[in-house]
Parts: structure tokens; C-alpha cells; sequence
């Protein structure tokens, strides 16, 4: 089951679950398609986006859950 933190990667975090592109699209996080995304973390996207990275990590985490979940 993928997990993921504040201190991953945006880059890193699409290519392993590339469902997950409009969760950050959706409060503002076009990132993943720029340079930033190959050295940006959650963290540092939802600093720079006014989002609290908790929330977020919490948002993702569940999504990714229930799409995995979905899958099996």
C-alpha cells in the first residue's frame, strides 16, 4: 500500500500514482508538469499554494486507499 509524506517528492509521487494528479490540480498544484516537481515536496508546494500540508497528506493518503482498494 503506497503511503506518502510531506517530504516526498511531487515528481516522485505522480509517477507512482498518477491517479493522484487532480487531487493537486484541484487546490491549485500544477507542479507535477513543471521543472519544480522533480525537486519539490508536498510540503513546500502546499506552503507556496496556502494549503495546510497535513489536510493534503491526509486527502492523499485516503484517496490513494480507497482508489487502491478499489483496484483489488
Amino acid at each position: 500500500m503506497l503511503q506518502f509524506a510531506k517530504e516526498d517528492i511531487i515528481g516522485e509521487v505522480v509517477a507512482m500514482a498518477p491517479q493522484v494528479t487532480p487531487l493537486f490540480e484541484s487546490i491549485g498544484m500544477h507542479c507535477f508538469m513543471c521543472s519544480l516537481a522533480s525537486g519539490e515536496t508536498i510540503e513546500e508546494a502546499c506552503m507556496v499554494h496556502n494549503v495546510d500540508p497535513d489536510d493534503f497528506l491526509a486527502y492523499l493518503n485516503e484517496t490513494v486507499q480507497k482508489l487502491e482498494q478499489e483496484e483489488a
